[in-house]
């Protein structure tokens, strides 16, 4: 419950043009890249984050579906959301194909971003050094 109401508490609406929808999953997605949650815990219900952020239901369903179908969360019927266990490493191939799209698309949003290709690096590598988990 305690990860519940963190996460309530840090998410946030900004008027940026961005849908509401893409913002709750990056932030839902940042939470998890930063150890705030973890496989097994939890989520908030989709309710108790609409009225927090004062947003239509469907908006937050639609974000609660992409995130499973990233595979971020699962959805236990008449349970709740829960973030999902990690994939198991995927062969070596597929791997590679999977870190060039991602890796194209972090550059695509850092530029968009003003944030220079250089300091990303470094940053990603200091957070891949300080972070076991990230293997």
């Amino acid at each position: 419950m305690h990860t519940q109401q963190q996460l309530l508490t840090s998410l946030h609406i900004e008027a940026t043009g961005v849908p509401i929808y893409v913002q709750l999953r990056e932030q839902v997605l940042a939470a998890m890249g930063a150890g705030l949650l973890t496989a097994g815990d939890q989520m908030p219900t989709m309710r108790q984050v609409a009225v927090a952020l004062r947003v239509d239901l469907n908006t937050v369903r639609h974000a609660y579906d992409d995130l499973e179908k990233l595979g971020a969360v699962r959805l236990e019927r008449g349970r709740g959301t829960f973030v999902a266990d990690p994939p198991e490493p995927a062969h070596p191939d597929a791997q590679a194909e999977a870190a060039e799209k991602l890796a194209r698309q972090v550059l695509a949003k850092a530029k968009s971003a003003g944030v220079a290709p250089n300091l990303l690096l470094e940053r990603i590598a200091a957070l891949a050094a300080t972070k076991e988990d990230l293997r």
